[in-house]
This record gives C-alpha cells, structure tokens and sequence, in this order.
C-alpha cells in the first residue's frame, strides 16, 4: 500500500499536490508539502479567524471578572489607590515637582497609559503558556493569543478614563483640543508592550525563566518612566536618549494631550517611534519564524 509522506507544519497554508507516479498496485502517491513560509506571511489569516479572536478576548474579560464582588470597579479602584499612595508619599512628603499639574492628576495621567501598557506586556508574555490546551490540540493562527489579551486593558482603560474626566472636571481643567492626540500615544502603548509581548511570550513557552523575569523587567521600566516624577528631573542632555523608553514619549504625550505644555522633544519622540517599531516587527518576525514549533514545546 502506499505511504502518504507528511511534511505539513501549518495546516492552513499545507497543498497536497497529487502526483502521476504509479507504485506497483497502480495506485497514486500523494506528496503533502507546506507552501513556503515566511515570517511576516499570513496576517490576513487573522481576519478569517477574526470571531475566534472575539472570542477568546471576550472569555478573558468574564474570567477577570467573574465572581467578583466589585467588578469592573477593580479597574478604578487600582489607578486610584496608586495615585493616592503617590500623592502622599511623593507630592505631598517628598515634593516632587508636577509642572504646575496638581500632582494627582499629574500621576492618574501618567498610570492610565502605563497601566495599559504593563498588563498588555504581562498578559501577551504569559498568553502561549496559559493556552498551551488550545495550541496542542488545533491550528489556528497563533498570533491571535497575545493579541486577545490586549482587551482588558483596553476595557480597564476607557473605564479609569472616565475617572480622570471627573478629576479634571473637579480641578476646574478644561478640556484641550489636542486631547484628540491620545489615541495616538496609546496606540505607540499597546505597538510597544505588544512587541515586547511577543518577543517573551514565544521565548516564555520554550524558556519558563521568561515569565520570572517579566514582573522583574515591568518594575524596573515603571521607575524609568516618568510616571510619579517629571521628565524635566531629568537631564536636559539626556532627553534624546531618554527616548529610547518609548513609554516616556507616551507619559509626556498624554500629559501633553491633556494639560498642554513642551510636551516633551520631538527627537525624543521619533526616537521612541523608531524603537517601538523595531521592537513590533522584530517581535512580530521572531514570533511567526518560532511559532510552528509551539505545539511541540507546549
């Protein structure tokens, strides 16, 4: 009988090309190639996956919040208390200047987008390992993982915005007209933490030191983002390159975005710029060039 020889490593770009070559039963042999990969090939298989990507981030957002008392109030509850700790300790014990900004605006500002960012990086590097399940038993793009973990911070997000809208209310600030700016800055967020994400998500699953290191790395990049201090503490010779932490263009942008001001310098922002996006598609190329061996790892 003859043997179909199998070399499929992705299902969904697999041909079968049927050949004239008769064995001596006079039956066809059956060659089964993969067509041939590259890395940054089969994005548009994302949208015809597109409601199973629905899914999963919807099934993240009822566990987050299923059989909680509070619900979707942790979301506000989290930035709050932050800001609370740090206008104490900070503004109010240690001083630190806010440009003017009334120091728990000036940090609610600055934790929003971080806040965004750091859980999108936690969520995307553990993503492969917490559906290690999905992977080892169907094919489906791999990329839609880390990229459903992005919805609760963005729900988490639009719903402490809502905070700050009330605080500036409060603190009699009007609403500026480059606040249509901030989607922007949040989109350079979520391109960063995203990038990062996939570089320790395709990493944590062959190497489990990765998920370890990650809380460890989040600490250390918050406390080189101008979050509860100002950028003008730092070094004025220092601000191009202190735009090689794209999250420090993002904190200056919204605050910008929201209170006016410098705004931070534009070679500090093209810098980050450059750096987040050489951070996405190098994450975007190790991910696609690794992920056919996820399932044999898993």
């Amino acid at each position: 009988m003859p043997q179909a020889s199998s070399g499929i490593a992705n299902p969904s770009s697999a041909v079968v090309n049927a050949l004239s070559d008769c064995d001596s039963l006079g039956a066809d042999a059956l060659h089964i190639t993969p067509l041939p990969h590259h890395p940054l090939t089969g994005l548009r298989d994302l949208w015809a996956y597109r409601e199973l990507l629905y899914f999963l981030a919807w099934r993240d957002l009822k566990v987050r919040y299923h059989q909680t008392i509070l619900g979707v109030l942790w979301a506000v509850l989290k930035p709050c208390s932050m800001m609370i700790v740090f206008s104490v300790f900070f503004g109010w014990f240690g001083r630190i200047p806010s440009d003017g900004i009334p120091y728990p605006l000036f940090v609610l500002s600055a934790l929003l987008p971080w806040q965004l960012f750091a859980h999108t990086f936690s969520s995307a590097s553990h993503s492969l390992v917490s559906n290690q399940h999905l992977i080892t038993k169907v094919y489906f793009p791999r990329l839609i993982i880390p990229i459903s973990s992005m919805a609760i911070g963005l729900v988490d997000f639009g719903i402490a915005f809502l905070v700050l809208v009330a605080l500036l209310m409060y603190y009699h600030i009007p609403i500026l007209p480059q606040i249509v700016t901030m989607p922007a800055f949040m989109f350079l967020s979520m391109t960063t933490a995203l990038g990062v994400g996939l570089w320790a998500s395709a990493l944590n699953i062959r190497h489990r030191d990765i998920g370890h290191a990650v809380p460890f790395v989040t600490q250390l990049w918050f406390f080189a983002t101008p979050v509860a201090y100002p950028s003008s503490l730092v070094p004025a010779s220092w601000h191009a390159w202190y735009g090689i932490n794209p999250m420090a263009s993002v904190v200056e942008g919204c605050r910008w975005s929201l209170f006016g001001g410098g705004g931070g310098e534009g070679s500090m922002l093209v810098l980050s710029l450059l750096v987040s996006s050489t951070l996405f598609l190098s994450g975007l190329y190790f991910f696609r060039r690794t992920e056919q061996t996820f399932a044999d790892v898993a």
